[in-house]
């Protein structure tokens, strides 16, 4: 993740066009037309040796011959051409390209994928950025930069598009002029061999000029470098996502119901959704979700009343919202006496509000405060169809000049020119406003989705949501003694023992060599048993009749057993047959049988799955699926999400599971594929959920040696091995990364800070930081932040904490900024110390190149400090602050890393 040098790319000081002519229908001519026009106020270099001038202007004939490098080329010629010009532009001070050139798609090892690799190799000494190759190229419309091909260019605007189609991104430009909908940035993204989303969200993130962030993405490759800068991105600005591809399925052959269920689909639903992004169906949705943003504000709830002065329009909009999975405001005998009060007695006393055709202006008014004013109702639907008794445009003069209701309201206007006065006054008045009831509620649950995946982002966990007692020695010897022996399968005794090791139930299970041998284990355990097949090489055991079930005695065990061999022999006879397991029956009453599992997805790494489960569960597909770590609120936010988990709150008389202990399971089943790189697939299944908790009765893990290349996991985990125990001064601390359960902590942290210490680390005076400041510093993202806490027990057993050290690294680990704050009550007791030199050692071995830092020039404390720890003190221009930096190489100079200075 860089965005090292984009600034050259996005807000170039100078232009130059490589392959500039004036030949009719062609690229560079386009390209040449466009600069022209857009209005760019920078100098504009045209290159072609064919030509001394163009269109006026001076034509150069090569690189060499301009009178000064240009901040980015725009390269329209031949791709064998590319790689030549690329080395040409970067050693004469160029640091962005656009290649818009075809011809590099193809694997790595075709002659257009070692091109490709060429001009990255080109670019990689000089750090210039490549957008593309393939692609439309760029219009940056604040600074009048149309470095493109496209017919025509962006109307100004906040919103930033970055797109992986060339062909969608020329008709989404001309489709947005005609509903004069405008751009600060609009990136046709290519190939992506260099700049891709992820680089692209990080810069536009920072973007003054971007209120909104837009994508269309066919593919990712990078799973970790785009969750990083997604969530990033969504924390900052709105970021809608339309994902093509919906319905492809995984084209890899699963070994486990999990990985059959997983489809790449659901992967990237479950990426988005964390990253606090919104998903999108089409682009012409994207732009109604826009407006969605702009205009449709403080939606806290779901319940939605509709009122119309039509009952087909009310049934289409109900209908609407059954589909979508939202839910119809049911109005309580108080709201509903009101409404008896303003409306005709033959209206229906339900929602839909069906205020009848006849309906004047006032009874509008009088219906929509009601409305607004009932606590089981958290946004209004109006839907107005034209009659001839009161114009459209009262309505709406009344709806938009009557006092907020405090509940948002949406408008549907039904017809064409007699409701078009009215659509317009609601839109000026910044009501949303469509032409149908099913737009209204499509975008009324896109809003409600979007504030739940930004809640996600934000929400605290429970403090007491900390790692519950494990053995991960176990379970990764286990693990480890498979791959030794050259199995890529544990057995199930193995695999319900590793689950066992986190604290998972498991029934008890016996394993047995022969028929004998399990009529024994029977009798150990007690009937009725269950009997199964053990093999390595079967899959499915149900499937291949390797399972029986509620065996009574020691005769239904052998009968069952000499049965289950004959026909696993005659039908899978290269099946290698190692014996069989046996464990009691476990039924419980008011039971459910739930699938938990993990499988590796190629882009993002491992996943989750919930839903139903059992012998059918791939015919079912009620699943969903989330991306580890989880936590307590995450989990329950993958359950919520299937069918399945509105049953288990219990209902008719029928008991609730135990929900905490299903939660529980679900959690240490991520921390364990997040501790144990080796799991390739997972399942349980049946997953035993009752009220009196849950049990796995069976277990099945597939393990591989972890391949190299980037990060594992998309979301980097609590970095448990960084804790460390330091004894100082008599006082003994722990000193650990900050966890997001740690919002409490901070809280009190905050109280017992003065408020010349609030002033000194944090540079403002709040003594009370609210949840969405408070989440800001406890939920960071470990793969680009870091954040050492000191802490104690306090007397009543709670965590106490005296201090922290913050440092944000660059996208490229050119440098990090760091804070640092001690209680203030904890002065002189060196945890200051302590933490700088925590945050100084973890700096140097992940290969950041220096740690900066700013305080006040009164701050003795700090300077101290950061003397003592090596920092140069630096007073800045005017002494209004200090700066502080510490070089981390040994040498004094930036460490070697790489693989951290570009990840392509």
């Amino acid at each position: 993740m860089t965005v090292r040098n984009l600034h050259a790319l996005f807000r170039p000081r100078s232009v130059a066009l490589i392959g500039a002519t004036m030949r009719p229908l062609s690229v560079g001519a386009t390209v040449l037309a466009n600069l022209t026009a857009g209005g760019f106020a920078g100098p504009v270099y045209l290159v072609n040796p064919k030509y001394a001038t163009l269109a006026g202007r001076p034509c150069y004939p090569s690189v060499d011959a301009l009178p000064a490098p240009p901040d980015l080329a725009v390269l329209c010629t031949p791709a064998a051409t590319i790689p030549r010009l690329i080395t040409e532009l970067g050693a004469a001070g160029t640091r962005a390209a656009i290649v818009l050139s075809a011809g590099f798609e193809g694997p790595a090892d075709s002659a257009a994928g070692a091109m490709r690799q060429a001009i990255l190799e080109a670019a990689r000494p000089h750090l210039l950025r490549i957008l593309g190759p393939n692609c439309v190229g760029l219009v940056a419309s604040g600074i009048g930069l149309n470095a493109s091909f496209a017919p025509g260019t962006a109307i100004r605007g906040s919103l930033a598009f970055a797109t992986q189609s060339g062909a969608l991104a020329t008709a989404v430009l001309d489709w947005a002029r005609s509903r004069q909908i405008g751009f600060s940035h609009f990136i046709s993204l290519g190939d992506s061999a260099d700049v891709d989303v992820a680089d692209v969200l990080d810069y536009l993130a920072s973007d003054s000029a971007t209120r909104a962030i837009l994508l269309y993405v066919e593919a990712i490759r990078h799973g970790s470098k785009f969750m990083s800068a997604a969530r990033a991105a969504a924390r900052s600005k709105p970021v809608l996502i339309v994902k093509a591809g919906r319905s492809a399925q995984s084209a890899r052959a699963a070994a486990s119901h999990t990985g059959a269920l997983a489809g790449a689909d659901g992967v990237y639903d479950a990426a988005i959704r964390r990253a606090g992004m919104l998903r999108i169906d089409s682009t012409e949705a994207l732009f109604d979700a826009v407006e969605m943003l702009a205009r449709l504000h403080g939606v806290h709830g779901t319940r939605l009343a509709i009122l119309t002065n039509g009952g087909g329009a009310g049934v289409m909009a109900t209908d609407a919202l059954a589909d979508g999975g939202g839910i119809l405001a049911s109005l309580s005998d108080q709201t509903l006496a009101r409404l008896d009060d303003v409306l005709p007695a033959t209206w229906p006393r339900a929602n839909p509000v069906d205020i009848i055709g006849d309906a004047p202006v006032g009874r509008y008014q009088k219906a929509h405060a009601i409305l607004c004013d009932a606590p089981e109702v958290d946004a209004v639907l109006m839907i107005h169809a034209p009659t001839a008794i009161v114009p459209a445009t009262e309505i709406a003069a009344a709806l938009v000049s009557a006092p907020p209701g405090g509940k948002p309201l949406l408008t549907a206007w039904l017809g064409g020119d007699a409701v078009q006065q009215a659509r317009r006054l609601c839109q000026r008045a910044g009501l949303p406003t469509f032409e149908t009831p099913e737009q209204a509620v499509r975008t009324f649950l896109q809003a409600c989705e979007y504030r739940d995946n930004q809640q996600l982002l934000m929400r605290t966990p429970p403090a007491d949501d900390t790692s519950a007692p494990t053995d991960k020695v176990t379970a990764r010897g286990i693990v480890a003694d498979a791959l030794r022996s050259g199995r890529r399968t544990l057995t199930e005794p193995e695999a319900k023992e590793a689950l066992a090791a986190y604290g998972i139930p498991v029934v008890p299970t016996a394993t047995a060599e022969n028929v004998d041998d399990a009529v024994r284990q029977a009798a150990l355990l007690g009937y009725p048993v269950a009997l199964k097949i053990l093999s390595g090489d079967i899959t499915h055991k149900a499937t291949a009749g390797g399972v029986a079930l509620g065996l009574a005695d020691a005769a239904a065990v052998r009968s069952a057993g000499n049965a289950m061999l004959a026909r696993i022999r005659q039908e899978l006879p290269d099946a290698r047959l190692d014996g069989f397991t046996v464990q009691p029956m476990v039924s419980f009453s008011d039971s459910f049988e739930l699938i938990a599992g993990v499988t590796t997805d190629a882009v993002f790494g491992p996943v989750l799955l919930f839903g139903h489960g059992g012998v059918n569960t791939e015919h079912i597909r009620d699943t969903a699926i989330a991306l580890p770590p989880l936590d307590a609120l995450l989990a329950q936010d993958l359950v919520s999400r299937t069918r399945v988990g509105r049953l288990l709150q219990g209902w008719r008389g029928h008991p609730g599971i135990d929900r905490e202990r299903l939660l529980h399971a679900l959690v240490q089943l991520s921390r364990m594929v997040c501790d144990i790189p080796e799991i390739a697939e997972l399942d349980v299944n049946p997953l035993l959920a009752s009220p009196h908790g849950v049990i796995a009765l069976d277990a099945r893990i597939a393990v591989a040696v972890p391949s190299g290349g980037g990060p594992r996991l998309s979301i980097q985990p609590y970095p448990e091995a960084l804790e460390e125990r330091i004894a100082c001064n008599g006082h003994d601390y722990l000193i650990r990364p900050v966890r997001p359960t740690d919002e409490a902590a901070y809280q009190a942290y905050f109280r017992q800070l003065t408020p010349e210490d609030i002033h000194a680390r944090y540079f403002c005076a709040f003594r009370e930081p609210d949840h969405d400041r408070l989440a800001r510093l406890t939920q960071i993202d470990y793969a680009r932040e870091m954040v050492f806490v000191a802490t104690t027990t306090d007397a009543s057993g709670r965590c106490a904490m005296l201090g922290e050290v913050r440092a944000i690294a660059d996208p490229d680990n050119v440098q990090a900024e760091f804070g640092i704050a001690v209680r203030s009550d904890c002065h002189g007791q060196g945890l200051g110390k302590l933490l700088l030199d925590k945050m100084v050692r973890y700096a140097r071995a992940r290969g950041i190149g220096a740690l900066v830092g700013a305080t006040l020039p009164h701050n003795a404390a700090m300077l101290g400090l950061a003397r003592s720890c090596g920092f140069t003190v630096k007073a800045t221009p005017g002494n209004e602050g200090v700066s502080l930096h510490l070089a981390l190489g040994e040498d004094g100079s930036r460490p070697v890393r790489p693989d951290l200075v570009r990840k392509r």
